[in-house]
């Protein structure tokens, strides 16, 4: 495993994960939403984004954590393996409230020093309400998205524990 891509619903834990990954096999890891989000919350455009991506993606040994649509093709041209974070919804919406509530008691800066909002929390823009609507879709579409990829390594992690399991399996 020298290109790694964790994926998940948001509040799976994806940058934690990745971060230990890293760390564990000392390599550098890379937030999608570092290259995505911009002051005032927007996002980058896509063309930017991509070259973004294609940047980081170039080197030979990384951890990126992030489902974004309009780079993927560029991860998983490069990638070696994906290890996606299928949690249960109960915990994945646990956690994302939980980050959340504290981020924004907090005031925790975020990319390109954005900060969660109690408007923001209350709006369709909410990252809880994303990770809740997009939650059956990523476990849909994610099967049918990685089968089509045969070459890469697909590790698949359904319970906390499992994660942990095999964040201890690697490295060090």
């Amino acid at each position: 495993m020298q290109r790694i891509n964790v994926v998940g619903t948001s509040g799976s834990g994806k940058t934690t994960f990745a971060a230990e990954l890293s760390a564990r096999l000392d390599i550098p890891h890379v937030e999608l939403d570092a290259l995505n989000w911009t002051g005032g919350w927007q996002q980058a455009d896509p063309d930017v984004m991509r070259a973004r991506v294609a940047d980081a993606v170039s080197g030979e040994r990384w951890v990126i954590d992030g489902n974004y649509s309009v780079s993927r093709d560029l991860v998983w041209a490069r990638a070696d393996t994906v290890v996606w974070l299928d949690l249960p919804r109960s915990v994945v919406t646990w956690r994302i409230v939980t980050r959340t509530l504290t981020r924004l008691v907090r005031r925790t800066e975020m990319w390109a020093g954005n900060r969660e909002s109690l408007r923001m929390l209350l709006s369709r823009d909410s990252i809880v309400w994303w990770s809740v609507s997009t939650y059956a879709r990523r476990r849909r579409d994610y099967p049918r998205l990685l089968a089509a990829h045969p070459d890469l390594r697909v590790v698949r992690l359904r319970t906390p524990r499992q994660a942990d399991r095999w964040l201890r399996s690697v490295g060090r």
